[in-house]
């Protein structure tokens, strides 16, 4: 006996209780604090974290699997999925599929993982039949060949995990998603989340694709838990930060360890450092937010408003040479006595501050909010 799937109830998972409360409570609190700040954006900057938070979700997971996928194509596909101003990035079905089965794992959390369900997810990763070269069996479960996980050169492959035979995946596949159904009320939702992920790979149901339909189903069963239908951390982001460890906890797991409380910890502390890397990716979301809010009951122009948001795009210490008369008269498209009263103006009312050190040739830079840490 091998593999984990020769134990008899092999989905049974164990683990140590004791060992996981304390990362996972922390990790409860770093999320709460997450979903907290991002629950004060409008629907406007919402979207826009929202959208940072898919196109590095698309691009991560498909980079898991080895494909490479352009970062403005990806842009574009999500743009025009969430109605945002569609970018420059040639239309590409591959980027489309994958976006379009994220999206429905979260904006649809809340209805039925069936087995068309996954059928469908899996023909919209496929859109050609096709998996690279090789041709493979689009929205319908594998064949009868071994389905094994394999790496090294031709002659000299090392097998590191062989899934269980085909004649048993339909029997499995019910079970799983009576388990999905079931567990949804009867265990902590990040463990779910972990378990369900293990529990997919280890019965590898496709031809091709299954990673990226488990980390779709991650994605789904967190939005179950948090009862939210956007993402807003990208956990595949972290797993290709730390591919060579999950790969090897997998393989450690599948080749018949029972007790999965290494896999468990290591997912959890997985989505801990997701979310801290998302903080920082939406920063700047966070900041426009934070410096409108406090302006809210401020005076200011559309002309200064354009002017400001220009700014605020670049970040702190990013608008090159800090804002000059003649970058307001080209932002804002005045005179330059216009532009040198209105910069006045902001300076006044604490939006602006001089430059030190900028002599006749006055340079500003925003006050900027302070910077919220989320560990603070």
């Amino acid at each position: 006996m091998k593999y984990i799937w020769q134990l008899k109830n092999w989905h049974d998972f164990k683990y140590d209780t004791a060992a996981v409360l304390k990362p996972l409570g922390e990790l409860r609190l770093i999320q709460g604090k997450l979903l907290g700040r991002v629950a004060e954006l409008n629907i406007g900057l919402a979207v826009d974290a929202q959208a940072s938070i898919l196109v590095e979700e698309t691009i991560r997971t498909a980079q898991i699997e080895g494909q490479t996928f352009n970062r403005e194509a990806v842009r574009s596909s999500v743009a025009l999925k969430l109605g945002l101003p569609a970018g420059v990035g040639v239309p590409d079905r591959h980027i489309d599929g994958l976006v379009d089965v994220l999206l429905d794992a979260v904006r649809f959390y809340d209805k039925p993982l069936t087995q068309a369900r996954l059928n469908g997810w899996h023909a919209s990763l496929f859109p050609t039949g096709y998996s690279g070269l090789r041709k493979i069996r689009v929205g319908r479960m594998r064949g009868n060949e071994p389905m094994q996980i394999v790496s090294g050169p031709l002659g000299k492959e090392k097998i590191h995990y062989e899934a269980l035979p085909r004649e048993r995946v339909d029997e499995e596949m019910r079970f799983f998603l009576k388990w999905w159904q079931t567990s949804a009320d009867q265990m902590d939702g990040i463990l779910r989340a972990a378990q369900a992920h293990l529990h997919f790979l280890t019965f590898h149901p496709y031809e091709d694709g299954n990673g990226r339909l488990a980390r779709a189903m991650t994605d789904m069963a967190l939005s179950q838990d948090e009862k939210i239908k956007v993402r807003y951390y990208s956990v595949s982001s972290e797993i290709v930060r730390r591919r060579n460890t999950y790969y090897q906890i997998l393989e450690d797991v599948q080749n018949g360890r029972v007790d999965v409380t290494a896999w468990y910890l290591w997912f959890i502390q997985c989505i801990h450092s997701s979310i801290e890397q998302s903080w920082d990716m939406i920063a700047g979301i966070l900041l426009r937010h934070d410096f409108w809010n406090k302006h809210a009951q401020t005076l200011i122009t559309d002309r200064q408003k354009k002017v400001i948001n220009r700014i605020l795009e670049a970040g702190p210490g990013n608008f090159e040479g800090g804002l000059t008369t003649r970058k307001y008269v080209n932002i804002a498209g005045v005179s330059r006595a216009t532009a040198f009263r209105e910069i006045a103006d902001l300076t006044a009312k604490n939006i602006l501050r001089r430059l030190p050190g900028s002599g006749r040739n006055a340079h500003y830079d925003l006050i900027w909010p302070l910077v919220r840490k989320i560990g603070a």
